[in-house]
């Protein structure tokens, strides 16, 4: 790593940096703000926003009410935001960005984690499947209503493109092969996000960072919840290389104390080693624009092959002995349980949807009365689809 080349904070952009004074500008043209960038309002818009809101009942790893200090979805995202700030300061990218990117990548995310939403597209499976990165989209381009002139919050093209494909193409060759979700596709047809090319630096910084806050986080809660321990960490050779400095340094340091001395310094090894990596990419590459980073044949922000090992090798960790362990299995199957019921009652009798949910429903064809209670279902809080199950069930399991 160059720290020549480090931005912090008061240097100009790089020439392959987003910038804001050359956006593509917005879907319903505005005039622009005389005190604010573009890419700072839309950061400001994503936080504002209901959905945003949300994301402090919505489960991470474990469901909120198990823990005050376990991380949900908005924590997490928070967390997301500084480690791609952080990233973009020291490319010399633009932070702004990069944030709201990094602020607005979760917002499709339902109630129970990644259990709402496979139960979800297991029930939307007949009207075209449920995706988090698509609903994200349709949340900031439809379903806020907050402005009289335009539904959703008529974010920049950057940070669209970033929300859509912060983790690499949907199309063409640079594409994983995976089928790209109606709603992006839709969307893209009328407001082209050039589906086939890599995103900006500032959303693959956002991309990456988010891989770096829950590895580093899940290790901190699941240590909390006693699902995890030190020895078992010790069983994984980045996490054993950590404990190793940690006990070196500190012989008779508690174990709460040793734990959180691992997380950070895992996030920093990561931080330094993602910067470190990205620079040597970007000299080999060297982009004279952000379109040359568009037209890329590979993602530039990235950890060096020894760490993508190493983190690879931790995320199977992690699945193995906490995102699989039989106490999580247990309180993931009671969820899917709700979300699956909510589903059916809603699609049974329309009319247990709130008024404005279900005006004119009743009349409307299969897949549009299904994406619509898609929308309402994956806005929920977990402590809101708890009650509504209460409400329409004589028995809701317990998620504990």
């Amino acid at each position: 790593m160059s720290l020549r080349g480090i931005g912090f904070g008061y240097r100009e952009r790089a020439v392959y940096a987003c910038d804001p004074e050359k956006s593509r500008g917005r879907f319903f043209p505005e005039s622009e703000s005389p005190t604010r960038t573009p890419f700072q309002r839309d950061r400001d818009r994503i936080i504002h926003s209901t959905a945003f809101r949300r994301l402090k009942h919505k489960t991470q790893v474990f469901i909120a009410h198990e823990g005050d200090h376990y991380r949900t979805r908005l924590t997490h995202t928070i967390e997301v935001a500084q480690i791609a700030r952080a990233l973009a300061r020291a490319l010399r990218l633009d932070e702004d960005l990069a944030e709201a990117i990094a602020l607005v990548h979760d917002f499709g995310h339902t109630p129970f984690g990644h259990t709402g939403e496979d139960a979800l597209n297991e029930k939307m499976k007949d009207f075209g499947g449920f995706d988090h990165n698509a609903q994200s989209l349709r949340i900031v381009t439809r379903l806020e209503r907050r402005y009289a002139d335009f539904d959703g919050l008529n974010l920049t093209w950057e940070t669209l493109e970033g929300l859509v494909k912060h983790n690499g193409p949907l199309t063409g060759a640079k594409a994983n092969g995976e089928s790209v979700p109606q709603p992006i596709l839709d969307y893209s047809a009328q407001h082209d996000l050039e589906l086939s090319s890599f995103a900006s630096l500032e959303a693959q910084c956002a991309a990456i960072a988010d891989d770096i806050a829950y590895n580093a986080h899940d290790i901190d809660d699941g240590l909390r919840s006693g699902l995890l321990t030190l020895d078992i960490l010790d069983e994984v050779s980045l996490t054993q290389q950590l404990l190793d400095q940690v006990r070196g340094r500190y012989p008779s340091l508690d174990a709460v104390r040793t734990g959180h001395e691992l997380v950070r310094r895992q996030i920093t090894m990561m931080v330094e080693d993602v910067i470190g990596q990205s620079q040597g990419n970007i000299a080999a590459r060297d982009p004279g624009s952000v379109e040359d980073v568009r037209g890329a044949p590979s993602t530039l922000v990235a950890f060096s092959p020894a760490m993508r090992e190493a983190e690879k090798t931790l995320k199977r960790f992690l699945y193995k002995n906490l995102y699989f362990h039989e106490n999580v299995v247990s309180v993931r199957n009671s969820a899917d349980q709700i979300v699956r019921d909510l589903f059916d009652a809603y699609m049974n009798d329309p009319s247990a949807l709130p008024e404005e949910w279900h005006a004119g429903l009743e009349t409307c064809a299969l897949p549009v009365q299904a994406r619509r209670i898609a929308d309402f279902l994956a806005g929920m809080t977990d402590n809101y689809a708890i009650r509504e199950h209460r409400r329409l069930f004589d028995h809701t399991p317990e998620l504990a």
